[in-house]
């Protein structure tokens, strides 16, 4: 059965590009996330200068789950879709499974960082620069996520 244009990646896909940029986001999305961290563990302010209110946010009840600040779960994330995508080279015969890794990860990711941004925007009335990135980073690993796993399927 030919794959139809709803199953195939574009015509200018490139695998190797869409890897990169993956790990690139992953690693931007990580940085954040740790730094977001030690901040909140250490009692620091972030450095948000002009722009944003980054201590209203962190200083939030939302941004902890159960003691355990969002923005360490945020890193664990991001570090699970760094050792899937770093799998990837070692296990070719898993690719399609790797890459389901990577998007189920991104969408829970992307799913999460909707709702703490709604709360950012709705409730608290205070935007974090840094939140902003990362949820910027992991929608578009997100969507990255699924380019990859069409291309799979279209190769299949």
């Amino acid at each position: 059965m030919k794959p139809t244009s709803a199953t195939t990646a574009p015509s200018n896909w490139r695998p190797a590009t869409a890897w990169w940029l993956s790990l690139g986001l992953t690693l931007l999305g990580l940085g954040v996330s740790i730094y977001l961290t030690w901040v909140k563990v250490t009692n620091n302010l972030a450095a948000c200068g002009p722009i944003g209110d980054c201590e209203s946010v962190n200083s939030s009840r939302y941004a902890e789950i159960a003691g355990i600040p969002v923005a360490l779960l945020g890193a664990l994330g991001y570090l699970a879709v760094l050792a899937l995508l770093v799998a990837e080279r070692w296990l070719p015969g898993q690719i399609e499974n790797l890459h389901l890794g990577v998007f189920g990860i991104a969408l829970i990711g992307t799913l999460y960082s909707a709702y703490l941004t709604y709360i950012e925007v709705a409730v608290l009335r205070a935007v974090c620069p840094y939140c902003v990135i990362s949820a910027v980073a992991m929608t578009a690993i997100f969507i990255i996520s699924i380019l990859r796993l069409r291309a799979t399927a279209s190769a299949a």
